[in-house]
């Protein structure tokens, strides 16, 4: 890998901190926008509803960013169909791979009294609405935020996508970090800070997987569906397994 000049590696630093902030601004108002509304009629158990505009909000104002800087910078964000045979090639093999895992996992988990615990009843409503919000918005809005954003403008940044080893570059793992960050629980006022060890390397290396694919596809649309297929799946499996243990 070719080494980047000071002055160059000053102006990718400058660039990571500020798309931290602005996904973490995404998610604030994100939040702000989702806290306006009641959902006490549709989702009691506050399951899905407020997560589900939570995203979709994010999401509208990350297309806001990218569509200004498009047209600002005149830089592609690959929000289109890009390679199809290349994206569904790869959208298959990773589901059925996912597929294999989610359940060998759960198996695992269930044998040893592990499986997940859920803050609401597993009743029709709550399975619908979260898989729902899995399926439609759980992939495109973190996808558009923490793969298309980040690559995008940190290869502007580098002047050039950074190989560090065939189709691993430099701008794919620094949007993974950025993206486990999200997976931290964390407060300045008053300071906290935790972390889920397994949630920070599965959000490595799922984004690792996802931004190969953006890269190589030219497009955001498959690893959307990556994202959206593992979440379902993960959730479903959960659901699933906890069923059978209460049957």
């Amino acid at each position: 890998m070719e080494k980047l000049p000071l002055n160059r590696i000053l102006y990718t630093g400058a660039t990571f901190i500020a798309l931290l902030a602005t996904q973490v601004l995404l998610g604030k108002a994100g939040h702000f926008v989702a806290n306006q509304f009641s959902y006490a009629q549709i989702d009691p158990h506050d399951a899905f509803a407020s997560i589900s505009v939570h995203h979709f909000a994010q999401m509208v104002f990350a297309l806001i960013i990218i569509i200004a800087l498009g047209k600002l910078l005149k830089i592609d964000f690959y929000l289109k169909l890009g390679n199809i045979r290349k994206g569904t090639k790869y959208v298959a093999i990773f589901t059925g791979v996912f597929a294999f895992a989610a359940i060998m996992l759960h198996l695992f988990l269930s044998l040893n009294n592990q499986l997940p615990t859920y803050a609401f009843p597993l009743d029709c409503r709550n399975i619908l609405g979260t898989i729902g919000f899995q399926l439609f918005l759980s992939g495109p809005s973190e996808e558009v935020i923490f793969r298309a954003l980040p690559i995008t403008i940190l290869v502007y940044t580098f002047g050039r996508s950074i190989q560090i080893r065939k189709s691993f570059t430099v701008e794919v793992i620094m949007a993974s970090i950025l993206f486990s960050f999200a997976h931290l629980n964390w407060s300045l006022a008053p300071f906290s800070f935790e972390v889920d060890s397994f949630q920070l390397v599965y959000a490595v290396i799922l984004g690792t997987i996802q931004g190969i694919v953006y890269q190589k596809t030219e497009s955001i649309v498959y690893p959307a569906l990556m994202h959206s297929f593992s979440n379902v799946i993960m959730v479903g499996t959960g659901y699933l397994f906890t069923a059978l243990t209460v049957a």
